[in-house]
C-alpha cells in the first residue's frame, strides 16, 4: 500500500458511512431487534475466478457455483499492515455466518515479488489462521476483473451474484456487518444473531492508534522511497557505504553499512549494517526477511538509543533483539503513552537482510 493509499485508509477510518442506529436502550432488547437497511445499489456482477493461479483451503470456485450464497470477497496482501489490523473481523464475520450462507474469499494479490512465492502465501495462511477459501492471484488476474486499487478491499456480492457494496481500507467494521446480515436476510437466511462480533486483536493485528499516528508507511527500496537522509543519496543496485548524519528529521531515515539499494529493497552485504528512522506512532513495523531462503539474521533494536524495554514489538525482546527467519513483515516497537517523536535503530549482526518498508500504527 503506497503513502496515498495509507492516508486514504485513515481519511476512510473517519468517513461517514451509511448510519445504522438501533433505538434500544436495554442491550438485550437490542440484540434481538433486525436493523434498518442500508441502502445498497448494484455495482455490478461477480467477476469470474478461473483466473486465479491456485486455491488454498478449497477446491476452485466459480462465480457460477457461488450462486445463491452471500460472498464477501476480501483483497489481501500478506505484509500489509493495513490489511492485518482488518484480518480479526474477516475470520470472525467467516466464523459467525458460514452456517448462514455466507462464503468468504480471501483474494491474494502480491505487493511484493517474494509474495508471489506459494510457500511463503501457505506459510501465511497458517500462520495468520485463515480458515476460509484463499484464491491465489499472483497474476494480478483477479485484481484486474474488480478493477481493484487498494490493500485491503472487501466487496459484498449478494445470492444473485450482484456487487452491492464496496469498502476500500481500514475501518467500518459495523457497518461492513451490518451489510452482511442484510444480504443474507434478502437471502432467505434466517435464525441470524444480529448481535455484532467482538475481536480481541492482538499483536500487529490491534487497531493502529489513530490519534497519534503522525508517520505514514514508506518504502526502502529506491523506487517509491522519501525523505532517505544519508549523505549523497543512494548509489542504485551497487554496493556502497552509507552513513546516518548527526541528526534525522521526523520521518526521515538512513542507512549505515555496506549495503545495495534496489529497486524494491534493500540488501545488506556486509555484517552490522543499520538503519536509523526519526517517527512518531505507537507501532513501528519493518517488512523484510533473508536474503537466502533458510538463513538467519540476528538483530538489534534501540529506541532513543536504549534497549526499548516495555516498547518492544512482537518480534523483540526487551533488550532488543530479534531474528529474520521469514520474509515477512515484524513488528518492533509498541511503545507505551506518551506517543513522541523517536529515533528508531536497528542494526544487523549478519549479512544478507532485505528491508522493503516501514508502517507504523
Amino acid at each position: 500500500m503506497n503513502a496515498n493509499q495509507f492516508l486514504l485508509a485513515a481519511i476512510l477510518t473517519g468517513a461517514v458511512g451509511a448510519s445504522i442506529t438501533v433505538l434500544a436502550e436495554d442491550k438485550s432488547v437490542a440484540q434481538q431487534m433486525t436493523p434498518a437497511a442500508v441502502r445498497l445499489s448494484v455495482e455490478g456482477a461477480l467477476p469470474s475466478l478461473e483466473n486465479a493461479t491456485e486455491w488454498l483451503n478449497t477446491p476452485p470456485l466459480t462465480a457460477a457455483g457461488l450462486r445463491g450464497k452471500v460472498v464477501l470477497v476480501d483483497f489481501w496482501t500478506y505484509t500489509c499492515i493495513n490489511w492485518r489490523r482488518t484480518l480479526p473481523y474477516v475470520r470472525a464475520w467467516a466464523k459467525k455466518y458460514k452456517d448462514h450462507g455466507l462464503v468468504v474469499i480471501g483474494v491474494h494479490s502480491p505487493e511484493f515479488e517474494f509474495e508471489k512465492k506459494i510457500d511463503n502465501v501457505r506459510w501465511a495462511v497458517t500462520d495468520m489462521r485463515i480458515g476460509y477459501p484463499i484464491a491465489v492471484d499472483s497474476n494480478y488476474a483477479l485484481w484486474r476483473a474488480f478493477s481493484n486499487d487498494y490493500w485491503p478491499s472487501l466487496y459484498f456480492v449478494d445470492a444473485q451474484g450482484r456487487i452491492r457494496h464496496h469498502q476500500f481500507g481500514e475501518g467500518e467494521y459495523e457497518q461492513s456487518e451490518r451489510i452482511i446480515q442484510q444480504l443474507l436476510g434478502e437471502a432467505g437466511n434466517g435464525g441470524i444473531d444480529h448481535q455484532l462480533v467482538s475481536v480481541d486483536a492482538q499483536g500487529v493485528e490491534a487497531a493502529a492508534d489513530w490519534d497519534g499516528l503522525k508517520s505514514p508507511e514508506n518504502y526502502v527500496g529506491y523506487d517509491r522511497t522519501e525523505n532517505f537522509a544519508s549523505p549523497g543519496g543512494a548509489v542504485l543496485d551497487r554496493d556502497r557505504v552509507y552513513a546516518v548524519p548527526a541528526r534525522l528529521g521526523l520521518n526521515h531515515w538512513a542507512l549505515s553499512g555496506h549495503w545495495t539499494v534496489g529497486r524494491q529493497a534493500n540488501e545488506l552485504t556486509q555484517a552490522n549494517g543499520r538503519i536509523a528512522y526519526r517517527f512518531h506512532a505507537r507501532d513501528l513495523h519493518l517488512v523484510m526477511g533473508p536474503a537466502a531462503p533458510g538463513t538467519a539474521v540476528r538483530f538489534h533494536v534501540l529506541i532513543d538509543g536504549q534497549p526499548p524495554g516495555a516498547a518492544h514489538g512482537t518480534d523483540v525482546d526487551d533488550l532488543g533483539n530479534g531474528t529474520v527467519t521469514q520474509q515477512r513483515l515484524y513488528q518492533l516497537i509498541r511503545q507505551p503513552e506518551p506517543i513522541a517523536d523517536r529515533l528508531f535503530e536497528i542494526e544487523f549482526l549478519d549479512p544478507g537482510v532485505e528491508t522493503f518498508a516501514f508502517t507504523f500504527g
